[in-house]
């Protein structure tokens, strides 16, 4: 562990310009950017002040009309980030929590019941709820996707001057994990836009979507250009915060979840969403908890570190980073 929560040298990758109004035809490329040094802050204390703790280490203030993008949880499971726990935040950002439908036919398919399970989970109790595809969807655009063409996202999700990727990381029956890259990508994309990455560009309607899952591979880099794509349309105007706590091997979109076999490992934040989900996952291999096990399994059995290599090759950031311990 004293190797993980030391200074690692490593590399940052600076994304360009702004989120509401950007003008994206400066931002799409999809070459890699030079990288140096990206800065992950920690700590172990797991607490609406810790948060906030982060939020303010980041030195980005999060200005104009503000998403929080969130997993509002699927109705029947219990390990989604409390609203308890992020309130004090999202209130002093005067965010917006958002959301998008799912691709399955649950209880967050429609817009209806998405809302009612946002209110039941306690969400709009601490700020308004937005389900950004309740209106229609639009594309933000790509430019040298393998497999992506554009992303396809809520039509709301433009009207937003900045975003924060505020994430449960956990385990996930199909990414291997779900961190930040996830919560951008697929969190972010509307019902066809989910259809769209799940099925590598195949299809963007969830019709069909089951018959046409992409290739494990294709799937994993598909995430990683949609989050691209979110990257480039936001340019400075984001940050990342993800809470490891509740480390199930299943994600909050379960109606079902496996209970968590290790221990929480704390808080985590950066600028850089590949940094970020690098340092959770190394703060998990490295943790002394013989539960870890299970967690590295389903992230090694989906080749979960994938989309990390790949959305490095792209320029979405950098694997490379130090890790800032504020405790």
């Amino acid at each position: 562990m004293n190797k993980i929560l030391s200074t690692i040298i490593l590399g940052a990758t600076t994304i360009a310009s702004g989120c509401a109004h950007t003008n994206n035809s400066q931002n799409t490329a999809m070459e890699v950017q030079p990288t140096d040094t990206a800065t992950v802050y920690m700590t172990r204390e797991i607490s609406p002040e810790a948060i906030v703790k982060l939020y303010k280490a980041l030195g980005r203030e999060a200005k104009g009309k503000v998403a929080i993008k969130i997993s509002t949880g699927e109705p029947g499971g219990h390990n989604f980030l409390q609203p308890s726990l992020i309130a004090d935040f999202v209130k002093m950002t005067d965010g917006t929590i958002v959301e998008c439908n799912t691709a399955y036919e649950g209880k967050r398919f429609s817009t209806e019941d998405h809302l009612k399970a946002a209110e039941d989970h306690g969400f709009t109790a601490i700020a308004p709820v937005d389900i950004m595809d309740a209106e229609g969807e639009v594309k933000l655009p790509l430019e040298g996707g393998k497999h992506l063409k554009y992303d396809i996202v809520g039509s709301h999700y433009p009207d937003y001057d900045f975003t924060v990727i505020l994430s449960h990381f956990k385990g996930h029956a199909m990414g291997g994990f779900g961190g930040a890259v996830k919560n951008m990508s697929i969190g972010i994309a509307s019902s066809n836009g989910k259809s769209y990455i799940h099925s590598a560009g195949k299809i963007d309607s969830t019709t069909g979507l089951w018959e046409n899952l992409a290739e494990q591979d294709n799937f994993l880099e598909s995430m990683a250009e949609a989050a691209k794509a979110v990257a480039n349309h936001c340019g400075d105007n984001i940050l990342y915060i993800s809470v490891a706590n509740n480390l199930s091997v299943d994600c909050d979109c379960d109606s079902h979840p496996a209970d968590p076999e290790m221990h929480d490992i704390g808080i985590l934040a950066s600028l850089d969403p590949i940094a970020l989900d690098k340092a959770c996952t190394d703060l998990v291999r490295s943790s002394d908890d013989h539960g870890k096990i299970h967690l590295i399994e389903r992230i090694d059995s989906r080749h979960g570190m994938h989309t990390l290599d790949y959305g490095e090759e792209i320029g979405l950031g950098t694997q490379n980073y130090k890790l800032v311990n504020l405790d």
